[in-house]
């Protein structure tokens, strides 16, 4: 197995994410790639590396932050560039990695659930919504259409009572 680093042609502006080239058994070509946002070592086709370069203006970026860039395009509330969305990504990851971890992460993440629970009780259940169903008024609030009345148990209960009694 022979490791080799591209040639000076297909460098990037960031020499971290400069590819490295693994020829296995003279068959494949494959090239690992560091993530310009994130980090992240893929392996990939230099054919595949370079549509990404040119998708994302000679950054390569792993497939997860792709789609975060596609999602922060879709989640802006104008119209913006690939570009623009990339940056907006790569400055949340570069935040995300030079924040410190909480000083006790179980209670961190107790603390996170306690404020989504205080949220969902908070809004009134009303105007929840699933994302399944439309948002109901609560003048269409109605009740369920089939109410329980009582148990039968009881009834039963009674009668076998009645049986042993008899017997």
């Amino acid at each position: 197995m022979s490791a080799t680093v591209l040639s000076d042609s297909m460098a990037m502006t960031n020499p971290e994410s400069q590819p490295t080239t693994i020829e296995i058994g003279g068959q494949s070509e494959v090239e690992f790639a560091k993530c310009d946002c994130c980090g992240l070592t893929e392996e990939c086709t230099p054919a595949y590396i370079a549509r990404i370069r040119e998708r994302y203006q000679g950054r390569w970026i792993c497939g997860l932050c792709a789609e975060a860039v596609k999602d922060e395009i879709v989640r802006s509330e104008r119209l913006i560039s690939t570009e623009e969305a990339l940056n907006r990504h790569m400055n949340f990851c570069k935040k995300f990695r030079s924040s410190t971890p909480p000083s006790n992460p179980t209670e961190h993440l107790i603390s996170a659930m306690r404020q989504l629970l205080r949220r969902s009780l908070d809004s009134p259940r009303a105007l929840r919504s699933t994302p399944s169903s439309p948002l109901r008024k609560e003048s269409e609030v109605r009740p369920p259409s089939l109410a329980r009345s009582e148990s039968c148990f009881p009834s039963l209960a009674g009668e076998e009572e009645k049986a042993i009694v008899q017997d």
